[in-house]
């Protein structure tokens, strides 16, 4: 397999100059001499003229002489060369790849929408041009085969799979240093430098969305009433400590017991709760 080879074509304006003082003296001798034979080296001109090309910044022209690569030209300018190489342009600058959103399956089945930002640009123009058919299309392609490696590799969340350290949402910067791996590696054939890859859209499939954001409310709803039954036992503990300790009333087993539930009733009630005020006695 080949690599790319810098060459250096001819300055363009040098060899311009003495085209244009080629076709003065062709005029001159047409005009002067009345000699049909100058009109002879009008082909080889034409011929010569074929030789001018533009490179403009970051960008390259690869040369190929029937069939065989000679050369990339990176210098930017104006240049002459042999007129019958065959030119390819191949831009060098960065660019931007916003993947379409696709269906995939995460590590445990769940269909999610994902899609991924890349930034790339050719390295070897060689590679680009000659290993792989249109390298634009290739970076699609394998962009799109390595976001759905990816998705399969790792769960979206930990809901199902409680033993998954990393996940889609969770481990965003650990995911996308392994995206940006895979996405390198596929891309390396074809002589393109991966500058950035990372995740820019992350979602549950339509589908079943309104179910996993009902589950996430449920587990949200779980964790808070944990925390707000661990708060009340503790107050209604400290509660009834105070009152022993201060000797303000004595409660036995069943009045304690009693105590303990309004309490916690309106401890952890979900509204407000009413006083009911006892006017008897406390039997």
């Amino acid at each position: 397999m080949k690599n790319e080879k810098n060459i250096k074509s001819t300055n363009g304006y040098l060899v311009l100059i003495i085209v244009l003082v080629l076709i003065a003296v062709l005029l001159f001798g047409i005009i002067y001499t009345k000699n049909a034979e100058f009109l002879l080296f009008l082909p080889i001109l034409f011929i010569i003229m074929r030789g001018f090309f533009t490179v403009n910044p970051n960008s390259s022209k690869v040369m190929v002489l029937f069939g065989a690569y000679k050369g990339t030209v990176r210098e930017n300018g104006f240049f002459w060369t042999n007129p019958f190489y065959s030119r390819q342009k191949i831009s060098l600058r960065a660019r931007n790849f916003d993947s379409e959103r696709v269906k995939v399956n995460d590590k445990i089945g769940n269909p999610i929408m994902i899609n991924v930002i890349l930034v790339w640009k050719v390295n070897d123009t060689f590679k680009a041009a000659f290993d792989v058919d249109r390298y634009e299309e290739f970076v699609r392609v394998q962009t799109d085969a390595a976001v759905r490696k990816l998705a399969g590799s790792y769960p979206y969340d930990n809901f199902d799979d409680a033993q998954a350290e990393l996940t889609l949402r969770s481990g965003m910067d650990e995911v996308n240093e392994a995206l940006e791996n895979e996405i390198t590696e596929r891309l390396s054939i074809a002589g393109i430098e991966v500058m950035e890859a990372r995740i820019g859209y992350l979602a549950y499939a339509p589908e079943i969305a309104n179910s996993m954001l009902k589950r996430q409310q449920a587990v949200a709803i779980v964790a808070a009433r944990k925390k707000i039954v661990e708060g009340a036992v503790g107050m209604v503990e400290d509660a009834l400590g105070k009152l022993a300790e201060d000797n303000i009333v004595e409660f036995d087993e069943d009045k304690k017991a009693s105590m303990v539930s309004n309490l916690m009733v309106v401890l952890c009630g979900d509204k407000e709760a009413i006083p009911v005020i006892n006017t008897g006695t406390l039997h």
